[in-house]
């Protein structure tokens, strides 16, 4: 059996702006932009290895545009794994990412969080050792 998870949906205020943060700041590629009835189709993924893509998906209800910034109740939300922690964390800094906490060494390796242009947290994470997965 083969299974993988696709795309992941992120509530997000304005397509424009979402795209601007998660291609500029964080370096994501563009990978599709088309409009669909009243909505458009916007993926983006970070570059390099296979990885789910985010979906953004504009709020539309007054409901989803209270989970703006806040999908999983202040818990981290997504962990971005990279193969060179201090490179991702200057340039992220230098191109004004907002990190809530510093870089530490856990036994997992080293892992800083910063917040997305809404306020979601992201785990910047390099994984030392066997739990590094290969996709």
């Amino acid at each position: 059996m083969y299974q993988t998870i696709g795309y992941i949906a992120l509530v997000v205020r304005d397509y424009d702006e979402a795209i601007a943060f998660y291609t500029e700041k964080l370096g994501f590629a563009l990978i599709e932009d088309k409009p669909i009835e009243n909505k458009r189709w916007v993926l983006v993924a970070p570059r390099g290895r296979n990885s789910p893509c985010l979906l953004l998906a504009r709020a539309v209800t007054p409901e989803q545009e209270s989970r703006i910034g806040n999908q999983t109740g202040g818990r981290v939300f997504l962990f971005l794994h990279t193969d060179d922690f201090q490179r991702d964390y200057r340039e992220f800094t230098r191109r004004g990412v907002r990190f809530v906490r510093p870089p530490k060494e856990e036994d997992y390796g080293t892992v800083a969080v910063f917040e997305d242009l809404y306020g979601n947290l992201w785990d910047l994470l390099q994984l030392r050792g066997q739990l590094q997965r290969e996709t």
